[in-house]
């Protein structure tokens, strides 16, 4: 029994579309784990310089931008005074959830390289049994 060669096109097409998709992911997915390991080095570098600093030291963390009026709107930039555990505490923090997020993405990683992998197999298949 043959399947014919038009639900055979069908398939290839419909497997093609799988692979280009997953192939686009996979490239999403490598840009992200870079951009959050990049995090994590900045992330671990001010921790190690606020650790390096005496116990009672206060440091200052920014809390962002805000727009002030005064004849025309201006860009500032506003810091707070929090004690040097405080923030060592927060970057420690924030390296645990990018750690914990490049690990996720390490799995979806595998998951779109091997759909990706199968997906051009199937075709293979597909097509060196059409002939």
């Amino acid at each position: 029994m043959s399947i014919p060669n038009q639900a055979l096109q069908k398939l290839v097409q419909e497997i093609e579309t799988q692979a280009i998709q997953a192939q686009r992911d996979t490239s999403v997915v490598k840009t992200t784990i870079a951009a959050k390991q990049r995090d994590i080095r900045l992330l671990e570098l001010t921790a190690t310089e606020v650790q390096s600093l005496p116990q009672a030291t206060n440091v200052y963390e920014g809390v962002g931008k805000i727009y002030l009026v005064h004849l025309s709107l201006m860009l500032d930039r506003r810091f707070v005074l929090k004690g040097n555990q405080q923030v060592e505490k927060r970057l420690l923090s924030e390296i645990n959830e990018l750690k914990t997020e490049v690990t996720n993405l390490n799995k979806k990683l595998h998951y779109l390289e091997t759909t990706h992998r199968n997906s051009k197999d199937h075709i293979a298949q597909i097509l060196g049994s059409g002939r």
